[in-house]
Formats: structure tokens, C-alpha cells, sequence
């Protein structure tokens, strides 16, 4: 099923490189919104409610977790595609699925659960994402994963060591471990996806950030991205309530990178002129920000890690996250019929371990640390 209106550098379903395993298509859908739909439906997608962004899932249930955040990068880069003629429903797929495989408690849950695994491979969330819809997802009687198109797999997997990459391309052969061999980029839908990840989680961290009280309205008006926004809105609205204040001053700072991003890609499309997906595949990083709005965003993430992922608070309770997975691990090795059946009996155990740790939501994984070691913690 061709979809019209496309650029011709859009991936185009009807030219998709196609599922690991064949199958007839959809009479109603295409390819991606598929894709999309196997996603939504996905046991992963679900758990993602109970999973940490910044501020564990019992902080409070007004935070942002990866469900909500995928649901935003969706949105955003849906709006850029639309403006740039890619395709929509690929970048909606890729951007529902790329934290599947997020382990508890956000990025402290990773670098546990990656030091857990130092001499058995090491952990990824990326690879782990691939991971879910390739291979741990089980609802299908006829192969493990949902079986997604190659263009949505290659979105998800974001980042790639060689090393993993050759290990992917040894198992399948021109597949999406290729491209970080041959140094090239995935297409043009998931260069957007990476960006609109950055773009979501920068605006809502502060909003999040602001409504914890960890940090302040006048400490993210030092920030150049954000003050400018927050000057124009106090002087349009000098009498605004100040959570009213900071909405409107992230919802203009979101608008500006977005229409940024459709400008500076708009430019660097017309100056590669590329003919196809693969053609852009193979140009460079064309989907980008400004050389000012990408410095502008750096700063903004310099100060969201200094004030925010490193206020005193938050690394005390990331302490205890990563001691909640480390001694989960531990468990779990030293006592494997402790683990569901279909892990148990898997012969790689630690790679198993690591798979039912990551699959975990905060709250499981809390009840499962405190069975196992008798603790309780972050309550």
C-alpha cells in the first residue's frame, strides 16, 4: 500500500525492506501503522507506565514516566514529519518504542543492571528494546517478538558499540546492525525520533523538575533557551499565575525547537537534495537543529544534569535504585527458581536474569527486592 504526499526521501512502506518473518499484509493498514499497532499493544508498551523518567512512579502521579514521554515524542515528531513530508506513522512507531526496553527506575536501573552484566555482555536500553519486540514479547504463536518492519527496528536501535553491531550482523546478515558498521545513518524518521526525544525530555524535565521543588522558576530563567520565552510571557501577561507562567514559557520554548528543527532540516534537504530513504541513509545527519538552537539546547541539558539528575535528592534515591537491581541480580542467580518459568529455564541465566529485572516496572521490582531480601526501600 503506497501513501501519497511523501517526500521522495521518505520511507515509503510499500518499499519496506520487510519483517524477519513473512508475512501477507494488512488489507486496511499499512506497513508502519502496523507496526504502530503491535506497539500500543504490546505487554512492554504497557509496563511503561510504572516506569521511571526522573522521579520514581510513587513520587507522585502527576510525573512524567516513559509511557508519558513516548507519548509526547510521538506528538512532537508527528507535528515535524507532517511539516517535512516523512512518514508519520514510522516516526509514531519508532517513537512508542523506543524505551520498551527501559529497565526500572530510569537510567540508574541501566547502569546497574550494566555493571551487573560486566563479563556476560553488558546491558543497553537500546539493544534491550530490540531486544523486547525481536524476541521477548510473546504473543504470537508463530515466531517470538511482534515481528516489525526493518524501518522500525532500525529506529529503535539508537546507539550501537561495533562490537554489538558485528554480533547483530552475524545473526542477521544486511540487517540493522549494518549501518553502524558502514558508518552511516538510520532514515530520516528515526533521525527525527532521536531528536524529539531530546526535545520532550529537555521541556518536560523542567516542568516536572519545577512542580518537585528541586529546582526553581529563577534558576531555569538563567538558562538562555528558557529565558527569553519566560520574558516574553511576563511581559504579555504580567499578572499570570506562575505555574500558568512556566506552561506558556515551555509551550513557546517547544515551538521554537520544533520550528527550528523544520528550517535547519528543511536546509540541509535542499542542499543534499537527497532521491531516496537510502540515499539519505547515506548523506550524513541531515534531520538537526541550528548551529544556535543546538548550543542553546546543550546548555539547557548542562544545567537540567547539574541541577536536577544531580540534585542531592535525586542521586540519594538513585543510589538506592541501583542497590534495589544490584541485589535483585544477585538474587536471582543465587536462587533461579525464584524467576517466572520461562526465564528460569533459559540456559543463558544471567542474560535471563537481566531480561526479568528489565522488564520490571518500579513498583514490582520494589515488592520482588523486598520478598527476596527482607529491605524495604524508597517507600
Amino acid at each position: 500500500m503506497h501513501e501519497t504526499g511523501l517526500a521522495p526521501y521518505a520511507c515509503d512502506p510499500a518499499l519496506s525492506r520487510g519483517r524477519r518473518y513473512f508475512e501477507p499484509p494488512a488489507p486496511t493498514r499499512t506497513e508502519y501503522q502496523r507496526d504502530r499497532d503491535r506497539i500500543v499493544h504490546s505487554t512492554a508498551f504497557r509496563r511503561l507506565v510504572y516506569k521511571t523518567q526522573v522521579f520514581l512512579n510513587h513520587e507522585g502521579d502527576l510525573f512524567r514516566t516513559r509511557l508519558t514521554h513516548s507519548l509526547e515524542v510521538a506528538q512532537l515528531g508527528r507535528s515535524i514529519a507532517r511539516s517535512l513530508r516523512l512518514n508519520e506513522d514510522l516516526v509514531e512507531a519508532i517513537c512508542l518504542a523506543h524505551d520498551l526496553g527501559h529497565t526500572p527506575f530510569g537510567h540508574a536501573g541501566q547502569d546497574a543492571l550494566n555493571d551487573c552484566m560486566t563479563g556476560f555482555g553488558g546491558f543497553e536500553h537500546n539493544l534491550q528494546s530490540l531486544r523486547v519486540v525481536d524476541a521477548l514479547e510473546d504473543r504470537y504463536p508463530a515466531y517470538d517478538g511482534i515481528n516489525l518492519t526493518f524501518e522500525t527496528r532500525e529506529g529503535i536501535l539508537k546507539h550501537c558499540s561495533r562490537r554489538n553491531a558485528e554480533l547483530i550482523e552475524a545473526r542477521e546478515p544486511g540487517g540493522v546492525g549494518r549501518r553502524f558498521l558502514l558508518g552511516q545513518q538510520p532514515s530520516l524518521e528515526a533521525q527525527l525520533c532521536n531528536l524529539a526525544d531530546e526535545i520532550a525530555y529537555n521541556a518536560h524535565d523542567i516542568d516536572d523538575g519545577v512542580r518537585s521543588g528541586l529546582i526553581t522558576l529563577a534558576q531555569v530563567a538563567e538558562v538562555p533557551l528558557f529565558a527569553r520565552h519566560l520574558r516574553t510571557v511576563r511581559a504579555e501577561y504580567p499578572r499570570l499565575a506562575e505555574r500558568r507562567t512556566l506552561y506558556e514559557a515551555i509551550r513557546r520554548m517547544l515551538s521554537a525547537q520544533i520550528y527550528d528543527v523544520i528550517d535547519a532540516t528543511g536546509a540541509a534537504l535542499a542542499a543534499a537534495a537527497p532521491r531516496s530513504a537510502d540515499d539519505a541513509r547515506r548523506t550524513g545527519r541531515l534531520v538537526q537543529f541550528s548551529a544556535e538552537m543546538r548550543a542553546q539546547s546543550s546548555a539547557l541539558k548542562r544545567f537540567l544534569f547539574a541541577n536536577l539528575y544531580r540534585h542531592p535528592q535525586v542521586v540519594d534515591t538513585t543510589a538506592q535504585a541501583r542497590q534495589v537491581v544490584r541485589e535483585l541480580f544477585a538474587a536471582y542467580l543465587d536462587r533461579p527458581a525464584e524467576l517466572r518459568p520461562s526465564f528460569a529455564e533459559r540456559p543463558d541465566r544471567e542474560r535471563a536474569v537481566a531480561d526479568y529485572i528489565a522488564g520490571m516496572t518500579d513498583r514490582f521490582a520494589l515488592r520482588e527486592h523486598e520478598r527476596l531480601t527482607g529491605q524495604r526501600l524508597l517507600a
